[in-house]
């Protein structure tokens, strides 16, 4: 509608992301991932290894091209988009990758690695200017200058990925993937930097697609959230949402092994039987089947079930509520 305020960042149409492999055989890594993340949300990504969480969100920065699907941000169409206006939108759009310790070059000072992105888009004139900025977003995420002139294999795991995080940060962009970025780090240091993250959040007023592992992590960091399976979103909505009141199967079984914040609280665990099928040749039908216990026979093996909104903003695609 015409002056309408539009409050969404990313909207994904049909997305899939195919890999070439052996005997013209493909890789389904993302297959078919549509959602939508408005400005100022934290949006949590969940799934096993190999669900296709990293690719969908390396894909939505475009840092590998989509197979087929629409990208948009802001509501322009950036899956397509021409070389002169891509480096507009890569200031637009970061990351913070899993280990800090690889995505750090370890041959360079801090200041240059925080400082290498100014540049690259060309945003300072000289090295005081460099300097005073890397030391301006150090200090935004709890460090000194004292850090400076170290190098990455002088800082702890958790000063590391706060370097990261500021690198990441002084191109001054609105919407910024979290692949996994406290994996590596204590327990401790994780809550220190999620803490970090959400007060980044509400300063900068930025938008976060956090990918993770970790149920538990994901119902104390996001607002909302989408659960992936073999390169498909099977259920996504409100985090808590979710957490209540999980209806795929799949989920399901993710939530009955995440440890309970009441010790009352009595789950009772569902175990999956049989390996994760491969992405190289999924199953026909739902690709949970093979593994779901709520199987219900020939239509789960048939055909893939279309997400339906079965509350307010919660979405499933299972044929148990087809």
């Amino acid at each position: 509608m015409k002056g309408k305020k539009v409050d969404e960042i990313i909207r994904l149409q049909d997305i899939t992301k195919h890999f070439p492999w052996k005997k013209r055989k493909y890789v389904k890594a993302v297959d078919g991932v549509s959602l939508s993340i408005n400005k100022r949300d934290i949006f949590g990504l969940a799934g096993e290894s190999g669900s296709g969480k990293t690719t969908l969100g390396r894909v939505i920065l475009r840092l590998i091209d989509p197979t087929s699907g629409i990208i948009f941000y802001e509501g322009a169409d950036i899956t397509n988009i021409k070389m002169e206006k891509e480096m507009d939108l890569r200031r637009k759009m970061q990351i913070v990758f899993q280990d800090p310790y690889s995505s750090l070059h370890p041959r360079k000072k801090i200041k240059d690695i925080i400082g290498r992105g100014l540049k690259t888009h060309h945003l300072i004139e000289n090295e005081r200017e460099l300097v005073e900025k890397a030391e301006e977003f150090l200090n935004l995420v709890g460090m000194g200058v004292e850090h400076l002139y170290r190098y990455p294999h002088e800082l702890s795991g958790g000063q590391r990925q706060r370097v990261a995080i500021a690198r990441a940060l002084i191109l001054n962009p609105g919407f910024v993937v979290l692949d996994e970025p406290t994996s590596s780090l204590d327990v401790s240091v994780q809550a220190e930097v999620l803490n970090l993250l959400k007060n980044l959040r509400e300063n900068l007023d930025l938008t976060y697609l956090f990918i993770t592992h970790d149920l538990s992590l994901a119902r104390v960091f996001t607002e909302k959230m989408a659960v992936m399976y073999l390169g498909k979103m099977t259920e996504y909505g409100d985090t808590e949402d979710i957490f209540k009141n999980p209806m795929h199967p799949y989920t399901k079984a993710l939530l009955s092994v995440t440890p309970q914040l009441d010790p009352k609280r009595k789950t009772k665990k569902i175990i999956l039987k049989g390996e994760i099928p491969s992405p190289i040749d999924p199953p026909v039908g739902c690709g949970f089947h093979t593994r779901c216990i709520e199987k219900i026979g020939r239509i789960c093996e048939e055909g893939f079930p279309q997400s339906k909104e079965m509350e307010k903003g919660h979405f499933v695609a299972c044929h148990l509520y087809s």
